[in-house]
């Protein structure tokens, strides 16, 4: 069933008198439980593709549905609340609170949906849980290393059960041992069945998927299985990030 769907999405903004294209006609699905990496250089439409995706901004032409719903002609209040309930994002930079500890900024999205105490307190440890900070809940991000507050970051996009977890560039400030445990744990979360998109520039990141995406000027240069063993990385995905 595709939770995704794409159909011929233009997005252009105008400066000055010049119009820039930054998609021309993209189509692309994906489907539930899939696991997929976007890819591009510099000015390729990959994050334009990522904040369409993500509901943070609309099309100009073309239609996007997101679980069966058509958001592409959303206003910005209906788009926040689908936001909210269909995506958990993980940043590069972790967005963390620095003074809350792990365990209320995972409750963050249930404080904001309105969700009472006990329960929220419940399902962000499940979180936490889930990404093997269990023994973490009461640190600072400044009492983490790096690895640990993506995992963080990973517990707080998963606490609203969304239909998507939508990454940009998640190991970006990591270093290449820790990044490989975070894509490890990305592994083992598609095989627990959640949907999830990468996009990254980089070839490493962009393997531990099962489908790759690649933008060039706005337009889907190809698309295709990934060749490369995500599952080797899973294994590893129990092992503490450091």
């Amino acid at each position: 069933m595709g939770l995704i769907r794409l159909q011929n999405i233009t997005r252009l903004y105008q400066m000055g008198a010049e119009t820039i294209y930054a998609l021309r006609s993209v189509s692309v699905q994906v489907s539930r439980g899939e696991y997929v990496a976007i890819m591009g250089p510099s000015g390729s439409g990959k994050s334009t593709l990522m904040n369409l995706i993500g509901c943070l901004d609309s099309p100009t032409a073309g239609t996007y549905e997101l679980n069966g719903i058509n958001v592409s002609e959303m206003d910005d209040n209906r788009l926040a609340e689908v936001r909210n309930k269909e995506i958990g994002f993980v940043f590069q930079t972790f967005n963390l609170l620095p003074r809350a500890n792990a365990l209320h900024n995972v409750e963050l999205p249930l404080i904001y949906a309105g969700v009472d105490t006990e329960e929220r307190r419940q399902t962000a440890l499940e979180a936490l849980t889930q990404v093997g900070l269990a023994d973490r809940i009461h640190h600072r991000p400044n009492e983490m290393s790096g690895g640990q507050r993506q995992r963080v970051a990973v517990a707080r996009a998963l606490v609203n059960r969304p239909s998507i977890l939508l990454a940009d560039e998640p190991t970006g400030n990591l270093d290449s041992k820790t990044g490989t445990e975070i894509m490890a744990l990305f592994a083992a979360l598609s095989q627990q069945g959640h949907t999830i998109i990468v996009v990254t520039h980089e070839e490493d990141v962009a393997r531990h998927a099962r489908r790759i995406v690649r933008l060039r000027d706005g337009q889907i240069a190809s698309d295709e299985p990934s060749r490369a063993e995500p599952l080797a990385a899973s294994a590893r995905a129990t092992a503490p990030v450091t």
